[in-house]
């Protein structure tokens, strides 16, 4: 019986293994339930998950799906790549449009529809952060490229604002026409420093409700500047100052003072803040020398409240205007507005006239261009025949200069040399005429 037992024992140990194996076996799943665990799992419109199976009929089917898709979408990516870029891209004469101006209601009809939607205001727009924006951009959006040569006046205008620590709006502002202008030896300096008080929608200059203190010796650093690029015609601006005083029209007078004291001949153009209104700050400017006193009002008056900081204001700013040639009538008055933000035809015009009620002699019209996607976007871009349709009316209103282009700002090389000519040349007339009399 001995020899028996460890042929006993044997069977046991078998048993227990064979056991295991199967155990071990049963524990890995199929080849059906291995693609059932690998399939992702979904959210639909309706935001409830479905099923694998449903997704999956079966292994031969997802890989013949797979091998279609494989085809299809190289046959698409070669389709796409011999579409011209600028095609694939859009000119920017769709999309966009802005968002849709709400009527205005007396209280009673408030009352009477409180739980109602208001209706829109006769197709009228207004541009909004994060709105669509035109597909591409027209192709009549070319400028020159700064020079990349270091011995380019772009380098040389370029090498003296970082000497003497200036802030230009061109580059704050991202300008485009900055090559232009760089390239042909000039610049609009932006005084006061380079952090603003307020927070216009369309403007890309940094915010700060405290900014610092203004360099005492930046009036000295701009004349000595701006004589050493030989120009006829500066363009001097800044960020709003609200936290200082007079809002910095002191450092603006004596900025032109000695501007004027280096070299009597050159025309100073100072464009400023509406100086929260303050008469006494635009009558100290005013009387300071310089030639043409230019404010902006950005905008026609129903869209102030959403293209500029709740600061300014329509009237305020055509009333600074107004004040500043009171107080000397030989100054030239200038102000600037963008296109593309969602006004009409009408509303441009009418600002032209309410701007010609005060004397304005100058205005300019440019295209909108967002800066960063927290700006408010583009709601269309207007075409150049539109622009030479509002210089015509313009003229016919009696402005003595209306430059008007897509490309156009408020500060721009071409208008200067037409200023210049045309300031000129009355003064030569006023002085001729004084002799004769």
């Amino acid at each position: 019986m001995s020899p028996s037992v460890p042929h006993h024992r044997m069977s046991l140990l078998q048993l227990q293994i064979l056991i295991t194996s199967i155990a071990i076996v049963q524990s890995f799943p199929t080849p059906q339930q291995q693609l059932s665990l690998t399939r992702p799992t979904f959210l639909g419109n309706n935001h409830q998950r479905l099923v694998s199976s449903s997704l999956f009929a079966s292994l031969e089917e997802t890989t013949t799906t797979t091998q279609q898709s494989s085809v299809t979408s190289s046959s698409s990516t070669t389709e796409e790549e011999s579409v011209k870029y600028v095609i694939a891209r859009g000119d920017g004469s769709s999309g966009g449009g802005g968002v849709p101006m709400k009527k205005k209601k007396s209280s009673i009809q408030q009352t009477q529809q409180e739980n109602e939607d208001e209706e829109e205001d006769d197709g009228k727009v207004r541009p909004k952060v994060g709105a669509p924006m035109p597909n591409g951009r027209p192709s009549w959006f070319h400028v020159p490229a700064p020079s990349a040569d270091e011995k380019s006046r772009y380098q040389a205008v370029k090498e003296s604002l970082s000497n003497l620590s200036l802030n230009t709006v061109c580059e704050e502002a991202q300008c485009p026409n900055i090559g232009e202008c760089w390239n042909g030896g000039t610049g609009t300096i932006m005084l006061l420093g380079d952090t603003c008080t307020r927070g216009c929608m369309f403007c890309a200059v940094k915010t700060d409700g405290k900014p610092p203190e203004p360099d005492p010796f930046e009036p000295f650093k701009t004349a000595e500047a701006v004589t050493k690029w030989g120009v006829d015609y500066i363009v001097l601006t800044s960020v709003d100052r609200d936290d200082i005083p007079d809002g910095g029209a002191q450092h603006f007078a004596t900025t032109v003072e000695l501007l004027k004291h280096k070299k009597p001949s050159i025309l100073a153009e100072c464009l400023v803040s509406d100086f929260q209104g303050d008469p006494e700050s635009v009558a100290t400017l005013a009387k300071s020398g310089l030639d043409v006193y230019a404010h902006n009002v950005e905008t026609v008056e129903r869209l102030q409240t959403y293209v500029r900081d709740k600061r300014a204001s329509y009237w305020q700013s055509i009333g600074t205007l107004e004040h500043a040639k009171k107080v000397q009538p030989d100054l030239y008055t200038k102000t600037s507005l963008m296109l593309g933000l969602g006004e009409s035809d009408e509303e441009v015009i009418q600002t032209m006239k309410d701007l010609r009620s005060v004397d304005v002699d100058v205005v300019t019209f440019g295209q909108y261009l967002r800066p960063t996607e927290n700006h408010l976007s583009v709601v269309e871009y207007v075409t150049p025949e539109k622009f030479e349709y509002f210089k015509k009316v313009g003229e016919e209103l009696g402005f003595k200069y209306v430059a008007s282009g897509p490309l156009v700002r408020s500060s721009y090389k071409a208008g200067e040399f037409y200023l210049t000519h045309m300031i000129n040349k009355e003064r030569e007339e006023k002085d001729a005429s004084g002799k004769t009399e």
